[in-house]
């Protein structure tokens, strides 16, 4: 039974995290498809437990964060948590979108409490993790759609959290279909349009050939390296589609 502890009392960090893990391995698949990973929303709908974890989300107080890492940790999972938790409220779906409308997007809703305040996905993303200047929490955070990064099927851990950014950069660049896909002959290469719509995040187009290098294959990244002032770059269509 959860604790009668007020939500802004709680200490930074809650217990939320071995629950959420325990439902990704659950209710997740890895798959070979642009999709990357595949979610169970209509069985999570039924779990008992997924409220229950979303609840334990709502009582940390994140002024308990006491470092930058337990900070971009915590917010990467509330960003994905609440995400995942709109689109079940709302399942079935075609795409998270239509939660929203024209004049009230579904990023602009609040989409849950935490430590007592009501945050909406646009709050987390543009006013609490971009100012943090780690650009790879492009490749973290993950809204339900298709083409978005692979959502990682463990939690983002403070003591972790260098390796886990870094893998999920590598294996969302690693698909073809959304992430990075070079044809060498032509000089050309495509990228995932969150390149384009956060380019400032990553120092403009030359900053982003720079950020995606460390995380390409070595064969890629020693060609692109080799002819990035010369590249073409375009980005691959955006498919919203719900990621099940």
């Amino acid at each position: 039974m959860l604790s009668r502890v007020a939500a802004a009392d709680a200490p930074g960090g809650g217990r939320y995290e071995d629950a959420y893990a325990e439902l990704l391995l659950g209710y997740t698949e890895a798959v070979d498809a642009e999709v990357g990973t595949r979610v169970d929303y209509r069985g999570l709908a039924k779990e008992p437990r997924w409220p229950v974890m979303v609840a334990e989300l709502a009582r940390v107080n994140p002024s308990g964060l006491a470092t930058r890492e337990e900070q971009l940790a915590f917010w990467i999972n509330a960003y994905n948590i609440l995400v995942i938790d709109l689109v079940i409220r709302h399942y079935p779906l075609e795409s998270i979108r239509d939660i929203g409308s024209f004049f009230w997007p579904v990023w602009k809703r609040e989409a849950g409490r935490i430590g007592g305040k009501g945050y909406s996905l646009d709050e987390i993303e543009h006013e609490i993790l971009r100012p943090m200047k780690d650009p790879r929490i492009h490749g973290a955070i993950v809204c339900a759609a298709i083409s978005c990064p692979n959502l990682a099927r463990s939690p983002y851990r403070a003591d972790l959290l260098d390796a886990q950014l870094d893998a999920s950069l590598r294996g969302w660049l690693a698909r073809p279909e959304k992430g990075f896909f070079a044809n060498r002959p032509e000089k050309k290469i495509r990228l995932s349009r969150i390149f384009k719509w956060f380019s400032e995040d990553f120092g403009g187009q030359q900053g982003v050939l720079v950020f995606i290098a460390p995380y390409l294959t070595e064969s890629q990244r020693d060609w692109l390296t080799r002819i990035s002032e010369e590249v073409d770059v375009s980005y691959f269509d955006y498919d919203w589609r719900l990621n099940d």
